[in-house]
């Protein structure tokens, strides 16, 4: 999976308890494509066993700088990328003052690729003048620092010094081997998941929107380098690492965000199922069924078009945008009646009723229409592969709009 295909990832674990974490990140590392050379200290080993990691990594552990003359020069040519995680006070220390004394510490001197560090520590630790110190040479020297982060340690205390989580330092990394590229230092707005419009204190109207297709594309654009805006709706799915994320609930509330933010945007992804009708007035108390009869009448009315409501400010601010056409029937012609009406660059179609694509599905296909009539069908994938896709379309025609 991009950017991590037939990548080679050097991965240093070092003797802290959230040795553990790094197993997760092995396995995640091999799901989306990469190999993964692992090398562990002498503490680490007393932490997690390393036939735990070789089952992982499908590799030998190394270990020692006499177990094959200049391993320890082969893994750092090899590596597109080295990771310290966990990377104790001690290992930072070692690596500021350049030692190269066991295996770590001189394959992560002799590395041709950007290195990584995942700190983990206690809180005093971490605090103390001297790593902060150490944290700061390491900056300047182009090392990056992902983490920590504030939670439970392992001495029953609660501070900053936890290992980040697997899945952030994937992003993390993501972002570092991704090339250059069209979106980078750009900012582009995303809107996902759905909207609700309330009928009483306790119910709603609204629609399965999971908010995964909006999340893929906020992932993909801050990955690329973009400073990425995501304004959501009321969803289960977890929000990606790195982009700021506004929660919303009601489409006039997005809509405001949305006009707050459109300020200065390159790119707007309009993802979001915004709902299209609302109760025409919200009950201040709950419904009560037993002062109804067996049926009840619900006046809606039409709720805001955000496209619509936004097509000036995007067209004096040349603003690239992309939305989404969710149609049950003559889907081409809706979607590019869609697109001139809305003032769109390119629209994507989404078909209803496929169960494996849409609402509630890690999957979708598309069909891309831009405003010449050009289609382009993107097959059944993952929503952060079509997410990819879609962004490699906008990329390229904004080089050619330059």
């Amino acid at each position: 999976m991009r950017p991590f295909d037939d990548r080679n990832i050097l991965l240093v674990v070092t003797g802290g308890i959230a040795a553990y974490k790094s197993a997760a990140l092995v396995r995640r590392l091999r799901e989306r494509g990469c190999s993964v050379d692992v090398l562990m200290t002498e503490n680490a080993e007393k932490m997690v066993g390393a036939a735990t990691f070789e089952a992982l990594s499908g590799r030998p552990v190394h270990r020692s700088l006499w177990e094959r003359p200049l391993a320890h020069i082969e893994l750092g040519k090899d590596a597109d990328l080295a990771v310290v995680a966990p990377a104790t006070a001690n290992t930072l220390a070692r690596m500021a003052g350049g030692h190269a004394d066991d295996m770590a510490t001189s394959t992560l001197l002799a590395v041709d690729c950007p290195v990584v560090v995942c700190p983990a520590m206690n809180t005093r630790m971490w605090t103390n003048p001297a790593t902060a110190q150490n944290v700061a040479t390491l900056r300047d020297r182009g090392v990056a620092i992902v983490g920590p982060e504030e939670g439970p340690l392992a001495e029953a205390e609660v501070g900053m010094g936890r290992m980040a989580e697997p899945v952030t330092i994937l992003s993390e990394l993501g972002r570092l081997l991704e090339p250059p590229g069209g979106l980078t230092d750009h900012k582009v707005v995303v809107t996902a998941g759905p909207t609700r419009a309330a009928v009483d204190p306790v119910r709603f109207v609204a629609n399965r929107s999971s908010g995964r297709m909006g999340f893929a594309l906020a992932e993909s654009a801050w990955r690329r380098g973009a400073s990425v805006v995501v304004i959501a709706g009321p969803t289960t799915a977890e929000p990606p690492h790195g982009p700021r994320l506004i929660r919303v609930e009601e489409s006039g509330e997005m809509l405001d965000a949305l006009r707050a933010e459109l300020d200065g945007a390159a790119v707007l992804l309009m993802a979001a199922a915004v709902s299209d009708f609302g109760p025409a007035e919200a009950l201040d108390s709950k419904m009560k069924k037993e002062d109804t009869g067996d049926t009840v009448s619900l006046e809606l009315r039409r709720g805001p078009d955000l496209l619509s409501e936004t097509l000036d400010q995007r067209s004096s601010g040349g603003v690239f945008t992309l939305g989404f056409a969710l149609e049950t029937h003559d889907g081409l012609e809706n979607a590019r009646r869609k697109l001139e009406a809305k003032g769109m660059d390119l629209v994507a179609l989404n078909e209803a009723g496929h169960p494996d694509s849409g609402f509630d599905s890690p999957t979708n296909r598309v069909t891309i229409i831009d405003p010449d009539g050009a289609v382009e069908e993107i097959p059944l994938m993952s929503k952060e592969e079509v997410a990819d896709r879609l962004l490699d379309r906008i990329e390229a025609q904004l080089r050619v709009a330059e």
